[in-house]
């Protein structure tokens, strides 16, 4: 009788077969980087398969734990959930980790369906540093911005359709970066929840940013008002900074560095 009622289930498209996360699959969801750990409200993506039946995009802030029919918990910690993928070779969700999980090792949970994916453990450290890149896989151009116009910190028509233009060494006017993973804050938003503009959560660390390996002035680090789990860098590039359009970017906090795959392009003028 189980057995039938194995199949009976299994035969409904898989709606209600067992989810499971991938062993080694819950990342940045900037950096996507394996040999570091997940940080308390930070972005993260889960990867595996069985772990949604569809695709599902929040469309609206504070986050909710529930999105098409899917679930996250962390130490049994409900996790906000910002978008739900099925693909044909493998599942994805992203979505933020709850402020609230200690460091050490976590347990996740994804359930989908009322089914629950057997617990992945997944190390939780203080600090996860990961800048966001066009491409969206952790690599080649930054999401940096030049201040005050806005435009992409890469060589002038290299994004179609968006405005772009080298950084400049030692305009005070800046850079900004955005990342996840650069640890606590205060005030500490709610999980799920905008951060706000007023009063403004700063990162209790500051970290340190380099490009081409010499060390820029930050000017704030906190998180992005509005948004939820995403990280804001406002830097100023030293004189000495190395000039090209594939210039390394990396964090450093914690005793943890970025990847040096993460570009911008600067200008001496």
């Amino acid at each position: 009788m189980k057995a039938l009622l194995a199949i009976v289930l299994l035969s409904a498209g898989g709606l209600f077969a067992q989810p499971s996360v991938s062993a080694g699959g819950i990342l940045n969801s900037a950096s996507y980087d394996t040999t570091m750990p997940v940080t308390p409200g930070s972005l993260v993506s889960i990867f595996g398969s069985g772990l949604a039946a569809g695709t599902a995009q929040a469309d609206s802030i504070p986050l909710s734990t529930s999105l098409g029919n899917v679930g996250v918990t962390f130490n049994g910690i409900s996790a906000p959930l910002n978008g739900v993928f099925h693909e044909s070779s493998f599942d994805q969700i992203n979505a933020q980790l709850p402020w609230n999980v200690p460091t050490g090792t976590a347990q996740v949970v994804v359930t989908n369906n009322g089914v629950p994916s057997a617990a992945q453990t997944v190390q939780v450290g203080q600090f996860s540093p990961g800048i966001f890149t066009t491409n969206g896989a952790g690599t080649g151009q930054a999401v940096a911005v030049n201040y005050p116009d806005y435009s992409y910190a890469a060589p002038s028509g290299s994004i179609p359709g968006v405005a772009a233009r080298p950084a400049v060494i030692a305009d005070p006017n800046g850079l900004i970066i955005y990342a996840t993973g650069l640890g606590p804050v205060t005030p500490v938003p709610a999980n799920g929840a905008a951060a706000s503009a007023n009063p403004v959560s700063y990162t209790n660390t500051v970290p340190a940013v380099t490009v081409g390996g010499v060390q820029a002035q930050v000017t704030f680090s906190g998180l992005v008002p509005g948004l939820v789990g995403v990280n804001q860098l406002n830097v100023v590039l030293a004189q000495g900074t190395p000039t090209g359009n594939q210039v390394a970017l990396q964090i450093q906090i914690g005793g943890l560095t970025s990847t040096s795959k993460v570009t911008i392009a600067v200008a001496s003028q």
